[in-house]
């Protein structure tokens, strides 16, 4: 079978219709209480100013269903989901997840995890897919935390590998916090690499061991943050040769994030999401992108650096 990178240029060559496809679907906005300091509002802005400026159309944009309870489970254990489903999680563990949990909200994480497993099908047939949502890296095998209950891209990653889909995967997390979900849910899993480039002095703090951890100091300003990036990225996949790769594109990163302490400004955010898909184009390998993190004080800043991500792929790909 060929590499499922060249079926995406193979149809470049045969048609011209093929498009950026981002999952999306209303339920992403949860409703929180006032004051709440997760930004769900983002979720409604992202694609509305995408839109408006002419970045993507409706049709770029799709709705994903339900993830069947197979495919969470190939990823987290069963106990732990079935109490999320039914909410009867724990009060101790609940509060760790940080929302308050309700049918409406499992069901918002269940649509998000399926957004990003059709995003990989698109990914495959088109080089590079979104989600608007995702990037839940803090959910382990049998628990959530920090606003993270399912891990849309591990159980994506492990669809991919139990459908055959993929047989080398990378994992490239660059959200301000470390991928301690994604770490321990394939810490012995030889296919999956798992990367992540974080803020040393910052939430989870308890880490877990990632394949390649680089922990960065406070203040790190976007010169050296890119330097390392540079120097370690291309070095990753000509060593590990993965067929997939999953990028979650945190802007946490940013100075002005108020739970993030590096100093990046808008355009380091830029620079570093053009390297990455420099690099899978390169290559040719497809990537699945999920958001992760953003918590500016101003929404507009958080909207602008995700929409940036956006623009970057539609110019590079498309």
């Amino acid at each position: 079978m060929p590499h499922s990178f060249q079926l995406y240029f193979r149809k470049r060559l045969i048609t011209p219709y093929f498009m950026l496809k981002i999952a999306f679907d209303p339920i992403y906005a949860h409703p929180l209480s006032e004051g709440h300091r997760f930004p769900m509002l983002k979720y409604e802005l992202i694609p509305q100013q995408l839109l408006h400026e002419g970045t993507i159309t409706r049709e770029n944009l799709f709705s994903p269903g339900l993830l069947d309870e197979e495919i969470i489970l190939w990823t987290h254990d069963a106990g732990y989901w079935q109490q999320l489903r039914d909410l009867t999680l724990p009060a101790k563990e609940a509060r760790r997840i940080g929302f308050p949990l309700s049918a409406q909200l499992i069901e918002r994480e269940v649509r998000i995890g399926k957004g990003t497993v059709d995003g990989c099908h698109y990914a495959l047939e088109n080089g590079i897919a979104f989600n608007v949502a995702g990037g839940t890296h803090h959910a382990g095998t049998n628990w959530g935390e920090g606003f993270c209950l399912l891990n849309d891209q591990a159980i994506a990653a492990n669809y991919l590998l139990h459908n055959k889909l993929a047989s080398s995967i990378l994992i490239i997390d660059l959200d301000v916090h470390q991928g301690n979900g994604t770490a321990q849910i394939f810490e012995n899993a030889p296919r999956v690499f798992t990367f992540s480039m974080h803020a040393t002095n910052n939430f989870p703090f308890r880490k877990e061991r990632s394949d390649l951890d680089i922990p960065l100091s406070d203040g790190i300003k976007g010169e050296d943050y890119l330097t390392l990036l540079y120097d370690t990225l291309p070095v990753l996949i000509d060593q590990h040769k993965p067929d997939f790769i999953f990028y979650l594109a945190g802007v946490d990163v940013l100075a002005s994030d108020k739970l993030g302490k590096l100093a990046l400004t808008r355009e380091d955010c830029k620079m570093r999401d053009r390297f990455v898909f420099e690099q899978c184009i390169k290559y040719k390998i497809p990537v699945q992108v999920s958001m992760g993190g953003g918590y500016s004080p101003q929404i507009k800043d958080i909207v602008e650096a995700h929409c940036n991500t956006y623009r970057l792929a539609n110019e590079l790909y498309f």
